[in-house]
């Protein structure tokens, strides 16, 4: 088969999340990286771009100049990533489906509720693919964990409690730091700093696991380092359509935790806790009975898991092939093959609906809010 074209927007050297996109489209042998845009410095974006075998003359300085050469060439890339600072998802996001480019874009997907549900118009317009970057949906036991909620194994889901909380932004004296900075600069992360930047893999986890939507919620923000614009620690109760009661808290200012990012759903007849850094293991707790061990690999998942998994029980898959089973779902959809876990525009409308309902909540000392996007009421 084929390799499909892929070109990649932002994801610069030394940024975070370049290494896992370029890891996690070429894990699989599904793409070939042709053509980038990869740093706002024009010079260092192209340089760096060739430095990873991309010929000269598909090595841009900027994504405008990718657009306006690459939409008229007869070997185009099928997928196109968007990984910039999140201002700029919406701009160039949509100007990519318009141009009839397939688009992988990072969380959050745009900045305001309009923008998503532009985007979430247009993609359905166009027939293009709007995928949203919530990888860790993506991990083979998660998806294990959506199989037996949808299943009915735990009976109906009471409660779901997860949490996004680090410590790495915790350090006041570095609070400057441009890596830092960004993430609670109005002008350049929207509305809210945490809760968009992690707490949404939170809230997200929790609705596709459980398989349901946020309705309403509540919440309470703080920025604790006096410097900050924008919230470094949120507390979100929410509530999903059919009634779950749901606990989210997310901080950047947790010192002394380091990915911290888990979720526990608990039913009628059992419970379930997954942590991103044990993502081999899922725990289940069946009423009354023992608590056990599910390990990826092991005989009786759900497809799904199985699918998703790469290498034998025990030897560890991380946060990279988990962008590489997005990447793999995308492979599969262009090909004609939709893939039901993969999240697409109405996840990343969702989800910034949601935000921007928590700061409105927020701004009203915690009063419950709708969290639906108009167009999806």
């Amino acid at each position: 088969m084929a390799k499909l074209k892929w070109a990649l927007i932002g994801g610069g050297e030394g940024s975070q999340i370049g290494p896992a996109h370029r890891l996690g489209a070429l894990a699989d042998g599904h793409f070939d990286l042709v053509a980038g845009a990869l740093d706002h410095r024009p010079e260092a974006g192209r340089a760096f771009a060739q430095s990873l075998g991309i010929a000269p003359d598909r090595a841009y300085g900027d994504w405008r100049e990718l657009l306006a050469a690459e939409q008229g060439r007869p070997d185009r890339p099928d997928l196109v990533t968007v990984a910039t600072p999140n201002a700029t998802h919406y701009e160039i996001t949509r100007a990519l489906l318009s141009a009839g480019f397939h688009v992988l874009c990072e969380k959050p997907m745009t900045v305001t509720v309009d923008e998503g549900e532009d985007l979430l118009r247009l993609s359905r317009s166009t027939g293009r693919l709007c995928a949203v970057n919530y990888c860790y949906s993506a991990y083979p036991m998660v998806r294990q964990a959506r199989a037996m909620v949808r299943a009915g194994e735990l009976g109906r889901i009471r409660l779901v409690v997860t949490n996004f909380s680090h410590g790495h932004h915790g350090d006041a004296t570095d609070a400057e730091n441009p890596r830092v900075r960004w993430r609670y600069d109005p002008a350049q992360a929207g509305v809210s700093g945490q809760f968009a930047d992690c707490g949404i893999h939170a809230l997200h986890m929790a609705s596709f696991i459980c398989d349901d939507e946020v309705e309403r919620l509540s919440a309470d923000f703080a920025s604790t380092i006096p410097s900050r614009q924008l919230e470094d620690d949120a507390m979100v109760n929410f509530r999903l359509s059919r009634g779950t009661v749901g606990r989210l808290w997310t901080s950047s200012v947790a010192i002394g935790r380091q990915h911290g990012f888990d979720i526990q759903i608990f039913g009628e007849t059992g419970g379930l806790r997954w942590a991103s850094e044990q993502p081999n293991q899922l725990i289940h707790t069946p009423v009354g009975g023992r608590t056990q061990i599910m390990e990826k690999g092991e005989a009786g998942l759900c497809d799904e898991a199985r699918r998703l998994s790469r290498v034998a029980i025990a030897h560890p898959e991380g946060f990279p092939l988990a962008v590489a089973n997005i990447y793999c779902e995308l492979a599969d959809a262009i090909r004609g093959t939709p893939r039901d876990g993969l999240p697409g525009a109405e996840s990343g409308l969702r989800s910034i609906a949601a935000v921007h309902a928590a700061v409105a909540s927020a701004r009203q000392g915690g009063a419950w809010v709708e969290a639906r996007p108009p167009m999806l009421r």
